[in-house]
């Protein structure tokens, strides 16, 4: 009998890339060459979309070349303007947004432009369309105008002050900018496979797009920084409250999200930038419930399970901290994480073959046809 292959794919090598990878043992993520440790923080997002779709770090006048590019590309066409209203009925915003972004296609000029140049161009516009589009849907269901985009300030900083309507704090500008650059790429995770599987078939950029958020919108890939958060809200009292909390989920076979990580086998190195950003915003806004509690939880958890924290865990106070809606952490993560899918999108098409996996047949042999009447 034939060995069966791994469940989910585990350890199997689906493609060959140069623009992130893993040491899951050593808890290292890599952009291109560069330890994570050795660029958050100290590159802008900017700079982390030309490293990933471009490949190098940029000079300061390709940087400024990328920066015109972005303020030129971020403005959305009619089509999708025109959804907008209909859209923020859906059930969540991962749905409004999934619809928005495939509808970028009607409006942009490369759409039937299958060359490489036009994928650069569409892959700028896409991170550029995507912060405005998050934050025009906040702004459409809370019926609040929409600032208009300061050309002082990054794609990080335009958020913020877009989705509260108050130019940030620059600290807390840069702390947003960081978590766009450690939230940018990490290999052949659930959606980034999925738009290089669509990508492989030679379809068209927003296809590909279109299905990384569809992946992304499953509580398995995106929503834990979400869930993480309504945890932290429903936890009463102090502090002191959280080692039960915790034991009880526990004791119930409740899984506590935020901990584990399907490749990591010690910390995420992404949860080592977050936990010291979470610290330090709980300083700035004077409020270090959450996480003081996220400390707490975390220990409980090591001491109980042996699982370390992952991206999603300290990200959830984070985005808190800085007074993005629960509910929007997920489309966040979409805002950086677009850098990456559109990098894998370029270069399956570079050097493409459509992604055909064989697969293990567990059903019925040899069955033979009877008629109807005799079954």
């Amino acid at each position: 009998m034939a060995e069966k292959s791994p469940r989910g794919l585990a350890d199997v090598v689906a493609a060959s890339t140069s623009i992130s990878d893993i040491d899951g043992r050593e808890g290292r993520l890599i952009y291109r060459g560069y330890d994570i440790h050795d660029i958050a923080g100290r590159i802008s997002f900017e700079e982390c979309v030309h490293l990933l779709q471009r490949g190098t770090l940029p000079t300061q006048a390709e940087l400024d070349g990328l920066m015109t590019e972005l303020a030129d590309g971020r403005q959305y066409g009619a089509v999708a303007t025109t959804l907008l209203p209909s859209v923020v009925q859906s059930g969540t915003p991962m749905e409004a947004l999934r619809t928005l972004v495939s509808s970028l296609a009607i409006d942009d000029p490369d759409a039937s432009d299958a060359s490489i140049e036009a994928d650069r161009r569409k892959a700028t516009r896409l991170v550029a369309q995507m912060p405005v589009l998050v934050a025009a849907y906040e702004g459409q269901r809370s019926g609040r105008e929409v600032p208009d985009a300061d050309p002082e300030l990054g794609i990080a900083g335009n958020f913020l002050l877009q989705i509260t309507g108050e130019r940030p704090a620059p600290r807390a500008a840069e702390l947003f900018d960081e978590c766009l650059v450690l939230h940018a790429d990490h290999t052949m995770n659930a959606s980034t496979f999925t738009a290089r599987v669509i990508a492989a078939t030679l379809s068209d950029m927003h296809s590909a797009i279109t299905g990384a958020m569809g992946a992304l919108r499953g509580p398995l890939h995106g929503g834990a920084n979400e869930a993480v958060m309504k945890t932290l809200t429903s936890i009463d009292g102090e502090v002191g409250e959280v080692d039960q909390f915790v034991r009880d989920e526990l004791a119930a076979g409740r899984k506590i999200m935020g901990f584990g990580h399907r490749v990591y086998k010690t910390e995420d190195p992404r949860a080592t930038h977050l936990r010291t950003m979470s610290e330090e915003l709980a300083d700035l806004t004077g409020n270090r419930r959450y996480y003081e509690f996220s400390r707490r939880m975390e220990q409980v958890v090591l001491d109980e399970k042996g699982l370390y924290p992952n991206v999603d865990f300290f990200a959830a106070s984070v985005y808190h901290a800085l007074g993005i809606p629960t509910d929007l952490f997920t489309p966040v993560f979409a805002i950086s994480r677009m850098s990456g899918w559109t990098a894998h999108v370029i270069e399956q098409h570079e050097d493409n073959r459509l992604i055909r996996p064989d697969s293990d047949y567990t059903g019925p042999q040899n069955q033979q046809w009877v008629e109807i009447s005799k079954r």
